[in-house]
């Protein structure tokens, strides 16, 4: 996209961020006849939603509600997903041409697969509701006037100065910084005083590392559905082994609610129990090898890595009970110790940001500075894997249009 330089000297609002965020705060305020300027760092708006699902973009979930989202007030989400529900994206994108299709837990894909096809109802509608979006524009600083604020955007190498009654920060998080991700968000609202939560790289794959690295190494590649816990939570997905650790969609989630240090469990046969199964198969065919046996639950080369774990070279009719008390608590109490997590470059999200003590939960506006907003993914609001980060993005969006 290329920038577009404009004679217009009035805006409504200045929003930093061409993200989901962002879109949809300058469509949103479009429809209210609300003049906006997007001022996007990368060379093209919705840079994040294009590699979102593998390029297919899970737009929203079907069950999102506030209880799917980590913040230190975990109930400051509820507004704004009260006046923007998941029904209303449904129907925002249907109105536009994308019908949605559901997949794994709630998730919902454009028919077409093609996040571009998100990406492009924002661009019509921006340009068919007289909205500026600026590419390749770097925001130095925003500065509070006497009626309202400047910004100073460097474009092409030169500097400009934009003034706005209001700005709205959608500029994302810390995650993927080779996209253009900085922190700009959190030090603008460092500049004016306003508390920032502790961030870290959240849905993020974990490693291990020592003594135990070479046993995950060689299971690299191997998919395993699974129960994943830990005190606070638990999830049922795959896991997926990786010659640094551990990744898939149970472990992103658990990222989230993991602290360097702690212990994570996991549960290999989820909703069935195996001293249960191998009695019964002890009673059919007991000479089966306990190898081949877990062969048949998973595969061969995950049966094999176990085997420094298991007396595998046993048949099942000889195991003892207390081999099956052991057997039982490795398959259905599997305690990994991470090393650590991947993070910003392999991150999907941020967690933490501008604390929610410092935002009206029912307009986004810095209480300590009127006309200052912020959204998405800066904000201390960080969703579970498979839409619900969108759906935030939209609602926090809107929910900004309508105060600006």
């Amino acid at each position: 996209m290329t920038t577009k330089l404009t004679k217009q000297t009035h805006f409504d609002a200045i929003i930093i961020g061409g993200g989901a965020c962002g879109l949809m705060c300058a469509v949103q305020a479009g429809f209210l006849g609300k003049r906006t300027l997007i001022l996007e760092k990368a060379d093209r708006v919705g840079a994040k939603i294009l590699i979102s699902g593998g390029g297919r973009c899970n737009y929203t979930n079907l069950y999102a509600t506030d209880q799917q989202f980590i913040s230190q007030n975990p109930h400051f989400s509820k507004s704004a997903f009260s006046q923007w529900t998941v029904e209303d994206t449904i129907s925002f994108f249907e109105t536009y041409g994308i019908e949605g299709k559901e997949k794994t837990l709630g998730q919902l894909f454009p028919v077409s697969d093609k996040a571009k096809d998100v990406v492009q109802v924002f661009i019509d509608l921006c340009a068919d509701l007289d909205q500026d979006i600026w590419c390749n524009a770097e925001v130095k600083i925003v500065e509070k006037t006497d009626d309202g604020f400047t910004v100073r955007v460097e474009i092409d190498g030169k500097q400009e100065y934009i003034s706005a009654p209001n700005v709205v920060i959608a500029a994302g998080g810390l995650p993927i910084p080779k996209m253009g991700a900085t922190d700009f968000g959190l030090r603008t609202a460092r500049q004016f005083d306003m508390k920032i939560a502790d961030t870290a790289p959240a849905l993020v794959p974990l490693t291990i590392t020592g003594k135990d690295q070479p046993w995950y190494e060689q299971l690299s590649g191997n998919s395993i559905f699974c129960r994943v816990w830990n005190d606070r939570i638990s999830f049922e997905e795959n896991i997926l082994f990786t010659h640094w650790g551990l990744s898939g969609p149970a472990i992103l989630q658990i990222s989230s609610y993991w602290k360097p240090g702690e212990s994570i469990y996991i549960d290999l046969l989820p909703n069935q129990n195996i001293a249960d199964l191998i009695q019964l198969e002890k009673e059919t065919n007991g000479k089966k090898m306990l190898l081949a046996y877990l062969a048949s639950l998973y595969t061969r080369k995950f049966a094999e890595a176990l085997s420094d774990k298991l007396p595998v070279e046993k048949n099942l009719a000889s195991l003892t009970k207390t081999e099956i008390e052991d057997l039982s608590e490795l398959i259905h109490n599997f305690k990994v110790k991470p090393a650590g997590d991947k993070g910003y470059d392999k991150a999907e999200v941020m967690r933490g940001g501008v604390s929610t003590d410092e935002l009206s939960s029912k307009t986004l506006e810095a209480k300590k500075v009127p006309g200052l907003f912020f959204g998405g993914e800066c904000v201390d609001v960080t969703g579970w894997l498979g839409g619900y980060n969108f759906q935030w993005a939209w609602a926090s969006g809107f929910v900004i249009a309508q105060n600006i």
